[in-house]
């Protein structure tokens, strides 16, 4: 069940929300570092995300899934979101160089769809960044955070999905290493847990961040040589000639020219 968008916008309003969107954001910057000139888009509910990207970018597009609902942005100026059947978005081929997409992917019915149209939408080398809730983090197990609705995923099974759409992952991360609580402590400290967590690499991360790029051609399975075997021939029959029975004709054709002698 996908989570209304006013649930959304008050967990970002909230102390949890502002440390959560700051550690996902670093990771976004830092594979997004430079976008001048290009068309970006967010989809989910990605606004808290994009807001840097509004002073370089050519434009900058927030699709809202229409289950989900639609807030304007940004606050001031004329609006850049739009709610969108995530599986039939409003814009032509290859019109998009980034993409991010968070609270999106675990909370629809047809991920494929979605993914699929991302690579429509994508120009060719585009790449796309993927946030979702990780299955063996704690923010999955509770509900109390928009990461704890919808589906979580494995990194195999994430892996799995993106490139049976024609994605070639690039970069994985995990982040929210914090427990999802409001406490002052764990918030004064999450700066220094997400260090340790990222810096050992350990698994367990509230969420999994995917970069991948858009592949233009299917890849084609290569048939290995060392399995492959030539078919058996079968020998050719000889035609017999007229009037010679076929075992005289065998026995003539197996034996070996005689010899003449030499003219004395």
């Amino acid at each position: 069940m996908a989570i209304d968008v006013i649930d959304l916008r008050s967990f970002y309003s909230s102390s949890l929300g502002e440390v959560a969107r700051r550690i996902v954001h670093r990771i976004v910057r830092q594979r997004f570092s430079n976008c001048t000139g290009y068309s970006i888009l967010g989809v989910g509910y990605a606004t808290p995300y994009l807001d840097v990207f509004r002073e370089e970018a050519v434009r900058v597009l927030a699709f809202m899934p229409a289950e989900q609902g639609v807030v304007n942005w940004p606050p001031s100026g004329l609006s850049s979101s739009a709610l969108v059947e995530t599986h039939a978005m409003p814009l032509p081929n290859s019109c998009i160089d980034r993409a991010l997409v968070i609270h999106a992917l675990e909370i629809t019915d047809h991920p494929r769809d979605l993914l699929s149209e991302i690579w429509r939408i994508l120009t060719p080398g585009g790449r796309v960044i993927v946030v979702v809730p990780g299955r063996s983090g704690l923010w999955a197990r509770l509900d109390r955070t928009p990461f704890g609705h919808g589906r979580p995923y494995s990194r195999g099974q994430l892996s799995e999905l993106m490139r049976e759409s024609l994605f070639s992952p690039t970069h994985w991360s995990e982040a929210l290493y914090i427990p999802p609580f409001q406490r002052r402590t764990w918030l004064h400290a999450a700066d220094f847990i997400e260090e340790i967590g990222v810096g050992l690499s350990l698994p367990g991360g509230g969420v999994l961040i995917v970069e991948a790029t858009k592949l233009l051609y299917r890849p084609i399975a290569v048939r290995n040589p060392l399995t492959y075997r030539e078919p058996r021939q079968q020998p050719v029959l000889l035609p017999t000639p007229a009037g010679v029975t076929p075992g005289v004709a065998a026995r003539a054709a197996g034996a070996a020219p005689a010899c003449s002698g030499s003219a004395g």
